[in-house]
């Protein structure tokens, strides 16, 4: 049975009117002819020493009493931040914060935090601690950057997070297929492993 198309072809769409429209992810990503699977994920960690990692629980443990994280821009300053540039300590990776790209008038717009070495990582603030919502546009930006790389990279990792939480997508290219990991990570007290998760996506 065919089904009505999602988005109206006469008209722009950026990143965030995504998260504002609210679709079902797995029947947005199909409109682009992406599969989709939500899974428990056991996504790979990177193994090496991470030298300031407990600078960085503290710094982070410090703040949290005196701000208020309903408001997005401290969350990303104090919480996201922090984390996304320590990757660049470990990683050497080049980041580009609010990047713009545009592929075509249905996928365009910034990526929060681009991440790239060899291969590229996108990190996003889910938009009024939406988790949920934040995942779908974590979606589009995936897809996004997998037309728009012509690296030789299998598989893109994105993040999603409200600052104190983390979600992981992974989007094989080959395949054309998106998962979105069931497993939700905290801050501070699992920080590690969210660190070690995306530097396994940026140093190979």
């Amino acid at each position: 049975m065919s089904r009505q198309p999602l988005l109206d072809p006469n008209r722009s769409y950026t990143f965030s009117n995504y998260f504002e429209l609210g679709f079902a992810v797995d029947d947005l990503v199909a409109e682009f002819g992406y599969s989709f699977e939500r899974k428990f994920i056991d996504l790979p960690q990177y193994s090496g020493t991470l030298d300031r990692l407990s600078n960085l629980k503290q710094r982070i443990e410090e703040v949290l009493p005196y701000v208020d994280l309903e408001n997005e821009a401290t969350r990303r300053e104090m919480l996201i931040a922090p984390i996304v540039t320590d990757l660049i300590h470990y990683s050497r990776a080049q980041l580009r914060i609010e990047y713009t790209i545009k592929v075509d008038n249905r996928l365009q717009g910034n990526f929060d935090y681009f991440l790239r070495t060899q291969t590229n990582l996108i990190v996003i603030e889910a938009k009024q601690a939406d988790i949920n919502r934040g995942f779908t546009q974590l979606a589009i930006e995936m897809i996004a950057l997998d037309r728009w790389t012509d690296s030789t990279q299998t598989e893109i990792l994105g993040a999603v997070t409200t600052g104190n939480v983390w979600q992981f997508g992974r989007l094989y290219r080959q395949t054309q297929r998106i998962e979105q990991a069931i497993n939700l990570y905290r801050v501070t007290e699992e920080l590690e492993i969210v660190v070690r998760i995306l530097l396994t996506a940026l140093i190979n």
